[in-house]
């Protein structure tokens, strides 16, 4: 079994309000899990008007597939027009590594 797991690291646009952040961030995270199957989540930056944190999970029995996944998503997170990514930190383990 493989586990990959990302977290991104973004910055918001014009959002002053964090009920007005939840409207931004919701429809990013739904759109992931919708669209790559995974297993998505904001996960920090929770207080912050202008920053959030999303990461990611994808379980596979075949390393590779993890791979295409994550790359997938985090070109998808890179693309987004109404957030600025500022990074993209990356794992890949095997069952055996825990």
């Amino acid at each position: 079994m493989w586990v990959g797991f990302c977290e991104f690291d973004y910055l918001l646009g014009d959002v002053g309000s964090l009920k007005h952040k939840r409207s931004v961030i919701r429809p990013i995270v739904a759109e992931l899990k919708r669209r790559f199957e995974i297993t998505a989540a904001e996960v920090g930056h929770l207080d912050v008007h202008r920053r959030t944190s999303i990461g990611v999970a994808v379980v596979s029995a075949d390393r590779a597939h993890v791979v295409d996944v994550l790359d997938a998503v985090e070109r998808h997170a890179a693309a987004r027009p109404e957030v600025e990514l500022l990074s993209a930190r990356r794992r890949v383990i095997n069952a055996a590594d825990v």
